[in-house]
């Protein structure tokens, strides 16, 4: 079975989701158990997450909202 493979989280995707979810960075931060300004940087595009940053993210979007967290994949 071929592994779905999951949009990049880009900086515009981390705000739409922050946003839809109604949480300041601070909550966003406290939920991914980073620093607030760490999602700061993913926003501005200085730093993109990777590894378990970037799954906690889709985690959040698929936990917390309708919002889609696949990047528009289709399965």
């Amino acid at each position: 079975m071929a592994r779905r493979r999951r949009a990049a989280w880009t900086a515009e995707r981390i705000a739409a989701l922050r946003s839809e979810l109604g949480l300041t960075q601070s909550d966003m931060a406290d939920e991914l158990g980073v620093r607030q300004q760490t999602v700061s940087e993913w926003e501005t595009g200085r730093y993109l997450p990777r590894g378990a940053s970037a799954k906690m993210l889709s985690l959040l979007a698929e936990r917390k909202s309708p919002y889609d967290a696949s990047g528009g994949d289709e399965e």
